[in-house]
């Protein structure tokens, strides 16, 4: 198919779970009803922001996959003909826990669990008291309606996962996030949202493919996050973009074609020199 519908559902987050699986289940069915036939949900989509805290009681959102969540969506799936990204956090059966997202196709199947690769650990991003590394690899699923790479938030910073996810032949990349400015400090380094959503456009020109960055609202202790969930297309142009402090359905449908357009146009991909990336590939000391 060279034309697909995505849909994102941007929210704000409480400490109901229930309450906010039910919320996003009904506008799952409302960007169905708009035509989105792939719809990806917001990292954590059913809890709030826990690691912002060095040390915060999370096992009340955790669970297995599948699960109660999984089985809810994988049946939404199935009733709406659509594939669903499902983030959550993960209690594994290694006995660890994991930041994953869930892609379950069109028949209600679940195609595989990607686990967070790049864990961050900094002030108020202390993920790696909660989090284990991702150790599943880079997955992109065959769905239905498109090939499909997910990362994971923190991800997004990293070029050598959007080209690994672009050379194991997605179509589209979904980055499910939770970022947002952090009440009452001034950045140095310049301006946060910006370098997120820059960084992300990079991704899809220098690949050739196309990026959905999905995103929260709403105020979480000392955290705003600015939505401004986005869809680029594969030269990095903004398709459609959500609102900063909103709870929005993004639909936006998109040409799959200019992928192949723009890799052989400007030969990103055929011109690549493997044989000097080898420094890439070593441990910093």
């Amino acid at each position: 198919m060279s034309e697909v519908t995505i849909g994102l559902i941007q929210t704000a987050v409480t400490d109901n779970v229930q309450e906010n699986i039910r919320k996003t289940a009904g506008l799952v069915r409302k960007a169905a009803e708009k035509g989105a036939q792939i719809i990806c949900l917001q990292e954590l989509f059913n809890a709030i922001y826990f690691p912002q805290y060095e040390k915060y009681s999370a096992g009340k959102f955790a669970e297995p996959i599948p699960g109660d969540t999984i089985n809810l969506f994988s049946q939404l799936s199935k009733e709406l003909g659509i594939v669903i990204i499902v983030p959550l956090f993960e209690k594994a059966s290694d006995g660890n826990f994991y930041n994953s997202a869930v892609t379950i196709d069109a028949g209600g199947t679940i195609l595989g669990t990607y686990r967070k690769i790049h864990i961050p650990f900094d002030p108020l991003f202390y993920e790696k008291n909660y989090f284990k590394d991702g150790n599943l690899g880079y997955q992109v699923y065959k769905t239905k309606f498109a090939s499909v790479g997910v990362l994971i938030c923190y991800d997004q910073w990293f070029p050598e996962a959007g080209r690994i996810n672009t050379l194991m032949g997605a179509d589209i990349i979904f980055y499910p996030t939770a970022i947002g400015w952090v009440k009452g400090h001034h950045s140095e380094d310049g301006d946060w949202h910006n370098a997120w959503e820059t960084v992300q456009r990079g991704h899809a020109i220098a690949n050739g493919i196309h990026i959905a960055a999905v995103n929260r609202v709403g105020e979480e202790d000392r955290f705003k996050f600015w939505g401004g969930s986005f869809v680029s297309d594969a030269f990095g142009k903004v398709l459609k973009k959500a609102s900063h402090d909103k709870e929005e359905i993004l639909v936006a449908t998109i040409d799959l074609s200019m992928n192949k357009k723009i890799r052989e146009g400007w030969g990103f991909l055929n011109n690549r020199r493997p044989d000097t990336y080898l420094l890439i590939c070593k441990t910093q000391k």
